[in-house]
């Protein structure tokens, strides 16, 4: 094993240990209103993204890439806006109680995203793809039987990230100037509803000791410090190693949900999940066997 794959490993598994135990600082904040907790969020990501950028690349080249065409400052408000609603849906699930819907939205999260490059990028699909998400509907058909409900959470969550990570396809730069760019937007208004709830005795200094506003002010750095992971090891790694590492942290919650939260875990949602679980087993194999093809043909066209 060498050492760039031997650090990357470590990376993408410190990275999803991370998100998958989030829950529990999420919910730590409590009784702090889940929308105060999303504007903190916002504007404490902001700084320590700025923080971040100025140290790895510079005040004078931070901005660059945003200011390059009108098309990049409409793409990262939009990106802005969508990873918002997908943070705000998630903490607010998260203090309310369904920390097992989230996990589900994360499992279908990679088969959503596939099917988006399918459909607006006229991406190829193997086989193996095609039956994953095809199982993974089934897993959602039995919860909507079942309860007679939609998971609407799950796949808000799923969804939402999958649009953002389409739109994020036309963009290739540093992580953290990309993640201070779509926050950077937003930052202002957080700030604004931020000072209106202090002022007005709403807020989160009114309701917590200082201790939770401390944990409060970590919320950027607790959203950058797993990006920053993950990006490290998608350079260090092949893609179907961080594919399957990204089960791990919806794992973890679906474990906090269950057995730390008492969340309700019934037979109908065992199954929905066991079903989605299949679906993985065979994406995992597709995205297996589709980098295996790559390799053969990039081989080939070698000699």
């Amino acid at each position: 094993m060498d050492k760039g794959y031997k650090q990357g490993l470590i990376a993408i598994l410190s990275c999803n240990i991370l998100w998958g135990f989030l829950p529990i600082y999420w919910q730590s904040l409590r009784p702090i209103d889940s929308m105060i907790i999303i504007f903190y969020r916002i504007v404490t990501m902001a700084i320590v993204c700025f923080i971040i950028g100025v140290a790895k690349i510079g005040i004078k080249d931070l901005f660059k890439p945003l200011f390059e065409s009108k098309k990049s400052i409409l793409i990262y408000l939009v990106a802005g806006i969508i990873i918002t609603v997908n943070w705000s849906l998630y903490i607010w699930a998260v203090n309310a109680n369904y920390v097992i819907q989230t996990c589900m939205g994360y499992y279908i999260e990679p088969l959503l995203i596939c099917l988006f490059g399918i459909v607006l990028f006229k991406e190829k699909s193997n086989k193996w793809k095609k039956v994953a998400f095809g199982i993974a509907l089934l897993g959602l058909l039995v919860m909507v039987i079942g309860y007679r409900q939609v998971p609407l959470i799950a796949i808000a969550l799923a969804s939402t990230f999958a649009i953002y990570a389409a739109i994020k396809k036309s963009v290739n730069i540093n992580p953290i100037q990309s993640l201070l760019y779509e926050t950077i937007f937003m930052a202002p208004i957080a700030l604004i509803a931020i000072i209106y709830c202090e002022v007005n005795k709403i807020g989160a200094f009114t309701v917590v000791e200082p201790s939770k506003i401390f944990l409060l002010m970590l919320a950027g750095l607790f959203t950058a410090m797993p990006l920053g992971l993950y990006s490290f090891a998608a350079n260090k790694l092949p893609l179907i190693n961080v594919g399957i590492a990204g089960y791990i942290s919806p794992s973890i919650s679906l474990i906090l949900g269950i057995f730390l939260f008492k969340e309700p875990f019934d037979g109908i949602q065992f199954t929905a999940f066991v079903i989605i679980w299949i679906g993985l087993v065979f994406f995992t194999y597709g995205e297996y066997v589709e980098i295996k093809n790559q390799n053969m043909e990039a081989i080939s066209e070698g000699c």
